[in-house]
């Protein structure tokens, strides 16, 4: 199977372009963001054109199959359950001051 150059759908900060190159090398993609950073500081202009080229040519990576005889899991139970749910107390009542 060829190996091909997307987008990342996981690995995003703005367009998933450093991202995906990274996914592509199999490398960390903060050593990816941070060599584009410094690429910036040094061919700014170029550094930049080049992102945007990259965010419009780059297809997005598509989603992953689901497994044969998988069923997405329903609405409920990607919910959290109610014992995670944040708990509020109500306002205690202020004694008014009557005049």
């Amino acid at each position: 199977m060829t190996k091909r150059l997307y987008r990342s759908r996981d690995e995003r900060m703005l367009a998933g372009v450093c991202g995906g190159i990274a996914e592509y090398l199999d490398a960390d993609p903060t050593i990816v963001r941070a060599a584009f950073v410094v690429a910036t500081l040094f061919t700014w202009p170029m550094a930049i054109l080049l992102y945007l080229a990259l965010a419009f040519i780059m297809p997005e990576r598509p989603e992953e199959p689901e497994a044969p005889g998988q069923s997405p899991p329903p609405a409920e139970a990607r919910r959290a359950p109610a014992s995670e749910a944040p708990v509020t107390s109500p306002e205690p009542e202020m004694p008014s001051e009557e005049a």
